[in-house]
């Protein structure tokens, strides 16, 4: 039989990349070694976070699964960075490391269009630089018209414990022995990169008196868009925090040469991720810091084993222990599993395009730890654009290539593509130079549209997407029309806020450009009387408090697009380009930028080497 698309790889890329193809209405077949793995949470099971919370939001904005998954399965919710402004708010889930696989089961096997098919890939069927599908283990050849590689960090993997070698994928998983290989043999450029993750403590040898409970929020906050209040505030499973200690940092200084990424063994090739690290990289990194936060965070509710977020390391089973053991109301733990680092192969991603198609082999799609990525939430992204991209192209349509202002996911892509990376590349706010644009609040309004025109939002919540829109031009012009008169009462209710005092009336619009005056106050006291949903106040209270700095970035965003308009020939040869410096002339012609835009955001590529390539593009193509 032949499909449309074959996804291979079941984790979080994997996952969207299949549901959005079979969504579009293309035949898919999604290929994983163990079918009962699907989604797992090998890592902390958490979903969200800074920066990557905004992603779960777009994914779902597009039409994507994940954001329903973790709101589903959530056991705490909370909005982090509340306090510091809309551009930086994201929304983080502690999910349930059990059902939130099952709950993604069962959106693959409740997809129309999708098989699922439990065997291990070894190879590619390629003719004249093209994908033709995929052969097995055991030598089954199985057609389709494109290909997906959502192979996470199962290539030649292997798990390195202080001096131990273990060739394996995460949870013991059986490794892609030979598929790298494979790459390799038909031009690829190969990246080993490594990573981690902490211990697993057990829950009733915690003594929880000398931790600080972190609860969820009050608030019921989700990633999903279409459903509400999916689930229970009330029963939020709290985190706890506590610090490292003197002792904790003399173990490890005392033990470093026994770690595995500290030892000095020639054997490991890997680059660990810059802002994920473990704790010997936070403990020699940075020398001058006393203590480092760490996190006790559930797994499930089936079980009792206790995550240690922020504790990952390589050590020796008997260092770790006495690591474990010098944390404060860890004294006595119990460690039901050891930490661990995990080595594995991944492809250089200036090898790949914006649309995610490779450019050493057509009809094949990459996303997600292949692409040199970490994290769920980056992965997810990746997965759900090469599915949309391989099924648009099925249909001689032009891919879903998304722009810096418009999405994370797009800053995501981009990067990967124009700048590459030698470590696990992992979002950050600061590599978005338009985040006041690409916030938790607005993903719907920016990407919905998308998602509707790919086919992944159908008609229904479309409609209710449409409605919000209404709501939020009513809510405005309500304020703009409604006026406010300087009684005695309303003034001193002003200054009882710490607010002016009026002299003449002024509308509800000009009165929320006050810092101190907020839409939840004015409900308080009854001064807005008009009811429309949270997420709709919340946009336009938005709009009016930060309207001159979105002006300014909008201002800045349509300066790029300018330039990414702007063209670059396919057929361009950058060896022709006299007075081009050879750095640049390298570095254009190995990513192969689209415009002129993507050629300036690539590192060695500077003003003066693009005004060149300008005056040669006037001169050769007259643009």
């Amino acid at each position: 039989m032949k499909y449309d698309i074959i996804v291979v790889g079941a984790g979080h890329a994997g996952c969207e990349a299949a549901l959005a193809s079979a969504k579009i209405g293309k035949s898919t077949l999604l290929i994983t070694s163990n079918i009962n793995n699907v989604a797992t949470l090998p890592c902390n099971p958490s979903i969200g976070g800074s920066a990557k919370g905004i992603i779960v939001r777009e994914i779902d904005a597009l039409g994507g699964i994940m954001g329903r998954v973790a709101d589903e399965t959530a056991l705490q919710m909370k909005m982090l960075n509340s306090s510091k402004g809309p551009a930086v708010r994201s929304l983080r889930a502690q999910v349930d490391k059990i059902t939130y696989p099952k709950a993604m089961l069962k959106q693959l096997k409740m997809a129309q269009n999708l098989e699922l098919l439990e065997a291990m890939v070894e190879d590619l069927i390629v003719k004249n630089q093209e994908v033709r599908g995929v052969i097995l283990s055991d030598g089954k050849e199985i057609r389709s018209e494109k290909v997906i590689l959502t192979t996470g960090t199962y290539l030649k993997s292997d798990i390195l414990v202080g001096s131990e070698r273990t060739r394996s994928g995460p949870h013991g998983e059986k490794p892609s022995l030979h598929l790298s290989d494979k790459l390799a043999s038909y031009g690829f450029e190969i990246l080993r990169l490594k990573t981690g993750t902490p211990q697993r403590i057990e829950k009733s040898s915690i003594d929880f008196s000398k931790t600080h409970e972190e609860p969820g929020d009050s608030k019921c906050y989700g990633f999903n868009t279409e459903e509400e209040n999916i689930y229970d505030v009330s029963k939020q499973i709290p985190c706890y925090l506590i610090y490292t200690t003197k002792e904790t940092h003399k173990i490890i200084l005392d033990n470093l040469h026994k770690s595995a990424m500290y030892g000095g063994r020639d054997d490991i090739k890997g680059v660990g991720p810059r802002y994920c690290p473990s704790i010997e990289d936070k403990i020699v990194r940075f020398s001058d810091k006393e203590r480092h936060q760490l996190f006790i965070e559930p797994e499930s509710i089936y079980y009792d084993d206790m995550y240690l977020q922020g504790f990952s390391t390589s050590m020796p089973r008997d260092v770790q222990e006495k690591m474990v053991h010098s944390l404060p109301g860890l004294e006595h733990a119990i460690i039901n599993k050891y930490a661990y680092a995990i080595e594995y192969d991944a492809i250089y991603p200036t090898q790949i395009t914006r649309s995610l198609e490779t450019k050493v082999l057509k009809n094949l799609y990459t996303a997600g730890q292949i692409n040199g990525t970490s994290g769920y939430e980056e992965a997810a992204g990746q997965g759900l654009i090469a599915g949309i991209n391989a099924a648009l192209s099925i249909d001689h349509k032009e891919p879903l290539i998304l722009k810096r202002n418009e999405s994370y996911i797009g800053v995501l892509i981009d990067d990967l593509v124009t700048k590459g990376t030698i470590e696990p590349y992992r979002m950050l706010t600061s590599r978005a130079e338009y985040r006041l644009l690409l916030r938790h609040d607005n993903a719907d309004i920016r990407l919905t549209p998308y998602g509707y025109q790919v086919g992944l939002i159908k008609e229904d919540r479309y409609e209710k997407f449409q409605n919000k829109l209404s709501n939020i031009e009513l809510f405005a012009n309500y304020l703009k029309n409604t006026k406010l008169t300087p009684t005695t009462n309303t003034n001193n209710l002003l200054i009882s806020l710490n607010s002016a005092p009026l002299k003449d009336s002024i509308t509800l619009y000009d009165l929320l450009k006050r810092t101190e005056i907020t839409i939840d106050l004015l409900k308080e006291y009854d001064i807005i009387k008009e009811e429309y949903d949270y997420e709709v106040m919340e946009q336009v209270e938005i709009s009016i408090k930060y309207a001159g700095y979105i002006s300014k970035v909008n201002k800045e965003a349509e300066k790029m697009l300018r330039q990414e308009e702007k063209q670059i020939p396919k057929d361009i040869d950058y060896q022709l380009i006299p007075n081009l410096a050879s750095e640049a002339r390298q570095k254009l012609s190995k990513v192969n930028p689209t415009t002129i835009g993507q050629a300036l955001r690539i590192s060695g590529v500077n003003p003066a080497d693009i005004s060149i390539l300008l005056i040669y593009l006037r001169k050769r193509y007259h643009e």
